[in-house]
């Protein structure tokens, strides 16, 4: 009976320490996942850094410092208080964007990274706007940025951490330089509306000028036609006169008059001109010896009749 108690004994043992080394096995079996790093130290000192994939550690002489996660993380810093060149004290919040690039550095190369970069990004940012007037510090975000990121960068090297990118979410100047800020912009805004009400008065008196000079260079140039189409009309109607002129006195020529008939056509245009309003005629020479003539043809006619 004691025999089957030893043996029975023996075999929970022997199955207990199966079990405890199957968990034991299972519990130093590691799965590392994508975009993560382990940092494993053996009795304390450096050991290895494991990457993507199955992995298994030494029970008691292995164990995993750290678990680092590769992929660019982000930061974002409460306001802080930052003096300016000028001694304008502004709250300035920041965000950091960084990747670790070396498990290893980072978990052996400085003390809480975290708090590290925090510090580091205040300082610097301190040092940084200290070279600036307010003027400056809110138009050069950019270059406050690039400054930065490029110390930053340089400065946590060391610890296994690459800083890619830095942002300036906020800038809040003291309340009184806010309340004069606006009042410069207002100024300023209205300057430029009283700028662009003048433009827009010397463009329309401009419009309206070249209107009234293409105007009058219109009814200038249709002035000039009207002349020239009167002119034209005169010429052709004096051409016509002359015409008819000189054709009655071809005619005339052809039928060959005498001097008598000639002097009865004076007689004749000098009884026109006596007609009109005149007040003074003066008759030519030749005319006294024609009214004779008239009165003696006149008394000859009268003759017979008696």
């Amino acid at each position: 009976m004691s025999e089957f108690w030893a043996n029975y004994s023996t075999v929970i043992l022997i199955a207990a320490a199966v079990i405890i080394l199957f968990i034991i096995i299972i519990k130093n079996i590691s799965v590392v996942q994508q975009s993560r790093a382990y940092v494993i130290e053996r009795l304390g000192a450096f050991s290895a850094v494991w990457e993507v994939g199955i992995h298994f550690k030494l029970p008691f002489i292995e164990r995993i410092a750290r678990r680092v996660s590769l992929k660019e993380q982000v930061l974002d810093y409460p306001p802080q208080p930052v003096i300016t060149k000028d001694n304008v004290t502004m709250q300035i919040d920041t965000v950091v964007y960084f990747q670790i690039t070396d498990p290893k550095l980072y978990t052996y190369g400085v003390e809480q990274p975290m708090i590290a970069m925090e510090t580091l990004t205040a300082t610097t940012l301190r040092n940084i706007i200290g070279d600036l007037e307010l003027d400056q510090t809110l138009t050069s975000r950019d270059v406050i940025n690039t400054k930065m990121r490029a110390i930053l960068d340089e400065a946590t090297d060391p610890w296994g951490i690459k800083v890619t990118r830095v942002e300036l979410k906020n800038i809040l100047p003291p309340q009184d330089i806010q309340n004069s800020m606006e009042k410069q912009m207002k100024a300023e805004r209205d300057r430029r509306q009283a700028i662009l009400q003048a433009e827009g008065t010397k463009h329309s008196q401009i419009l309206v000028a070249e209107g009234e000079k293409e105007s009058a260079i219109l009814r200038a140039d249709a002035e000039k036609q009207s002349a020239i189409l009167r002119a034209q009309g005169q010429a052709e109607a004096i051409l016509a006169v002359q015409k008819a002129t000189a054709e009655a006195l071809r005619l005339l020529n052809e039928a060959c008059p005498n001097d008598q008939v000639i002097k009865l056509k004076a007689l004749e245009a000098m009884q026109k001109v006596a007609d009109g309003k005149a007040t003074k005629i003066i008759i030519p020479s030749d005319l006294q010896g024609l009214a004779g003539l008239a009165n003696g043809l006149i008394e000859s006619v009268k003759e017979p009749k008696q």
